[in-house]
């Protein structure tokens, strides 16, 4: 493939990716003011069911459909209508079972949320293949309209609502309208259509390789979404709204990072699978230039993470600052999780990605019965840990598919994770002079980068000069 297109098509989706997240993080901040922790909590609980089930919506075949090099009209048909059929029964699954959460959850209030955010699953439905298309005809400018349509009208109706006092409706508003105009909007602007056409033996064959996906995702979801429904059962609501907005800066940046090369990653992969070489180099390129970008981010969202709290989101937030450092940390390892990921994948071993998610589900499991009974702080601690010893667990199969070993990958992060430190440690003697809030965060931001990019530019870091010269053919062409 192209290295201009793939290139191309990265910038279209990071900038999809960051606008939309930028716009979502504001509008966070400001429901954040005016709606109160509990109503956080409270709507923190429905997603998480939401986001398990969604995961049987898509089933793998996305995926699938991606990877198989001559993927036609009536697999994606085929699909279309499976996802479909598929979304309508978990929704009616999640209606009649909606009593039981509120019950279980003590939360009357959560009976009729369970059922209006539910409708999640019917938009995805519809949604799953469109997004497959793009995805693999490298259409990711489709994305950035989409996306940044459906974040900015749901941005404006649910602030409307929250300044007109609807509470916890205006979250769910927003969430709602935001997947749902920007799957018409997709739906209107891509090309594809289901045609009248469905064939059994295709979604079979589709599903030999995408039932391991499926399988993998649900072992990860219901990992991921453990911990939050456990903290919002066990210990307050409160509780669980500091763990999740500790959450939402670091994922806003890795998020965008991450879901970019994920999705422009593993069709560019794919189209190299017969080539471990190509593979291997184009792994290597994604995680050195995902790290390099990504470990500054992280450590300096470390460093910055009181005045940040504390003048985006107020005083009455500040018991999300130490799970805001601990997810800094963990997430600037997704990256690297996902390059190595993407390599496995793309090279037609579900197999082996399924063992691997079966064994990191076991281990996550450990984690959560030891912190359990110790404290929500200690369940973060524990997903950290975690995390770090997942870098291996990933690498480590690519090291006989095309050739990259754990230890050739320590050795392309170490130069970002050095330079990234040293900056930390500038930003933080930067905290100690005692200034205002403000002042101390922007002189924070413009010290640790000054000092990154300078050494980076000293030291000629070969991720550095890699997106110099991009920088450069970008405006030379101009």
């Amino acid at each position: 493939m192209n290295g201009n297109k793939v290139f191309s098509n990265l910038i279209w989706r990071f900038s999809e990716r960051i606008g939309a997240k930028l716009i979502s993080v504001i509008v966070n901040l400001i429901l954040a003011r005016i709606l109160a922790p509990e109503l956080y909590g409270t709507v923190a609980i429905v997603l998480v069911f939401t986001e398990i089930l969604q995961v049987f919506v898509e089933s793998g075949f996305g995926t699938a459909l991606i990877q198989k090099k001559d993927a036609d009209d009536l697999d994606f048909s085929s699909v279309f209508f499976f996802n479909l059929a598929v979304s309508v029964f978990l929704y009616i699954l999640l209606f009649t079972a909606a009593p039981v959460i509120a019950k279980v959850y003590r939360k009357p209030e959560l009976l009729q949320i369970v059922r209006v955010v539910g409708l999640i699953l019917i938009i995805a439905g519809v949604r799953n293949v469109q997004q497959a298309y793009v995805s693999r005809n490298m259409l990711f400018k489709r994305f950035f309209f989409a996306t940044l349509g459906g974040t900015v009208v749901a941005a404006v109706i649910g602030i409307g609502m929250a300044v007109k006092g609807f509470g916890v409706w205006a979250y769910v508003a927003q969430y709602l309208l935001n997947n749902l105009v920007g799957t018409l909007i997709l739906w209107f602007t891509v090309k594809w259509r289901p045609k009248m056409q469905f064939s059994l033996e295709r979604l079979k064959g589709l599903f030999s390789y995408g039932w391991k996906l499926l399988v993998s995702s649900v072992l990860n979801i219901v990992s991921d979404k453990l911990r939050p429904l456990l903290i919002g059962y066990r210990f307050s609501a409160s509780d669980l709204s500091f763990y999740n907005e500790g959450i939402l800066f670091p994922n806003l940046i890795v998020d965008n990072v991450n879901s970019s090369i994920d999705s422009v990653l593993l069709p560019a992969l794919s189209q190299q699978q017969d080539s471990a070489e190509n593979v291997k180099a184009m792994t290597r390129r994604a995680i050195q230039i995902s790290s390099y970008i990504m470990w500054p981010l992280m450590i300096g969202l470390f460093v910055c993470a009181r005045p940040l709290v504390t003048l985006l989101l107020g005083d009455n937030w500040l018991p999300c600052i130490p799970f805001l450092r601990i997810f800094s940390l963990y997430y600037a390892l997704f990256p690297i999780h996902t390059a190595n990921l993407n390599a496995i994948k793309a090279m037609g071993r579900s197999d082996i990605f399924l063992k691997l998610e079966i064994l990191k589900r076991v281990l996550d499991f450990a984690f959560v019965v030891v912190t359990l009974f110790i404290g929500v702080k200690a369940m973060a601690i524990g997903l950290l840990v975690e995390g770090f010893l997942c870098l291996f667990i990933n690498a480590f199969p690519n090291r006989k598919l095309c050739g990259y070993a754990f230890s050739e990958q320590v050795k392309d992060i170490i130069p970002a994770f050095l330079l990234s430190a040293g900056m930390g440690v500038v930003a933080y003697a930067v905290s100690l002079i005692g200034l205002g809030n403000l002042v101390t965060l922007v002189l924070q931001v413009l010290c640790g980068a000054s000092v990154y990019v300078a050494l980076s530019a000293v030291l000629k870091l070969e991720p550095f000069c890699y997106l110099l010269g991009i920088v450069r053919k970008l405006l030379h062409r101009e």
